[in-house]
Parts: structure tokens; sequence; C-alpha cells
């Protein structure tokens, strides 16, 4: 649509996306068909911080994204558009503190 841009997209607020550098090492390590799925799900939220398989992680204000067998933790700031990976990682360990 270019500069002039109208339609639905025309207000659309994108958010900006930071890793940590545990998430972005943790993207080193999966295979590249989970990493495609994975960065895909990461491009949506720019448009949508919550989208509809997100959960808050409870006693936390993080949330998770559920992206097959592995989950996005995240945190994000409405006023600076702002989302921050947290950590990324199978869904059997990436919950785990370390």
């Amino acid at each position: 649509m270019g500069e002039g841009e109208k339609g639905p997209r025309a207000f659309m607020k994108l958010y900006e996306i930071e890793f940590t550098k545990r998430a972005s090492n943790s993207l080193k390590k999966i295979d590249k068909t989970d990493l495609l799925r994975i960065t895909a799900a990461i491009e949506l939220m720019k448009t949508d911080p919550i989208p509809p398989n997100a959960r808050r992680l409870s006693g936390s204000t993080n949330y998770r994204l559920r992206v097959g067998n592995f989950r996005i933790i995240y945190a994000f700031s409405g006023k600076k558009l702002l989302i921050l990976i947290l950590e990324i990682g199978h869904r059997s360990n990436v919950y785990r503190k370390r």
C-alpha cells in the first residue's frame, strides 16, 4: 500500500522485538523446521502482543506463547511498544528456574 496507506494496516501499531541473550542463544540450538515456525509466530506478535494461544504465566506479568512443542516466554510494554523475548525452549524444560 505504501506511503499513503489506507485500510486496517494504516493505524496498526507495530511492536519492536528484542531478545535476551539466553533467548537468542536458544534460537541457535533449534532445528530449522521449528525455527521457521517460531520466527513466524514472533513476527505475528509485532501486531498482536497477546495472540489467541498466548497465556499469562501464573504469579507473573510474563506471557507464554505456544508454538508446537516449544514455548516462547516474553514480556511486553504497551507504552513503549516493546516485546522482550525472555526464553525460548522445549515445553519440557522452558519453565525450569536457572
